[in-house]
C-alpha cells in the first residue's frame, strides 16, 4: 500500500457562518494543496468536510496518517464512538440523532477504503502544514 500523510483544517467566521476547509496530502515528494468554502455551515462540518475531500482524492486504497486539529473528529476514531451510533441507527448516547450524520457517513466510507490512523494535533500551535491547512481553510472562507 501506497503510504500518504494528509493534514486537513476546518475553518468557520461565525458558528455557524461561512466556513472553509483546507487540506495537503504528501506522498513522497509530491505535496498537494485542497481547499473549498460554503457559505452557512460550522466548524465541525468543514474539518471533516476536509477529511473527506483529502481522503475521496486518493485513487487508490492507501495507508494514511491524517492529522487534524479537531478533537471531534480524532475521538470519534479513536474512541469508535461511530461502531455505537451505526449499532444505534446512528443515534447518540443522549438518544438523539447524530449531528452531521451525512458527512460522518461519508467519511467512514473513505475511511473504510484505506487503512487510516488518525493523528490528533494541537492547533494554532507551531506545526507548519496544520497552520498551512488552516491558512487554506480561512482562505477558503466565502466573503459577503
Amino acid at each position: 500500500m501506497k503510504e500518504v500523510i494528509i493534514y486537513t483544517d476546518g475553518a468557520c467566521s461565525g458558528n455557524p457562518g461561512p466556513g472553509g476547509w483546507g487540506a495537503v496530502l504528501i506522498y513522497g515528494d509530491k505535496k498537494k494543496e485542497l481547499t473549498g468554502g460554503d457559505p452557512k455551515t460550522t466548524n465541525n462540518r468543514m474539518e471533516l468536510t476536509a477529511a473527506i475531500e483529502a481522503l475521496s482524492k486518493l485513487k487508490e486504497p492507501c495507508r494514511v496518517k491524517l492529522h487534524t486539529d479537531s478533537a471531534y473528529m480524532a475521538n470519534c476514531f479513536k474512541q469508535k464512538w461511530y461502531v455505537n451510533w451505526e449499532k444505534r441507527g446512528w443515534v447518540n448516547s443522549r438518544k438523539e440523532p447524530v449531528e452531521n450524520k451525512d458527512l460522518w457517513q461519508k467519511l467512514l466510507q473513505e475511511v473504510r477504503r484505506h487503512d487510516v490512523e488518525f493523528v490528533k494535533v494541537k492547533g494554532h500551535s507551531d506545526v507548519e502544514l496544520n497552520n498551512r491547512c488552516d491558512e487554506l481553510a480561512r482562505g477558503a472562507i466565502p466573503q459577503g
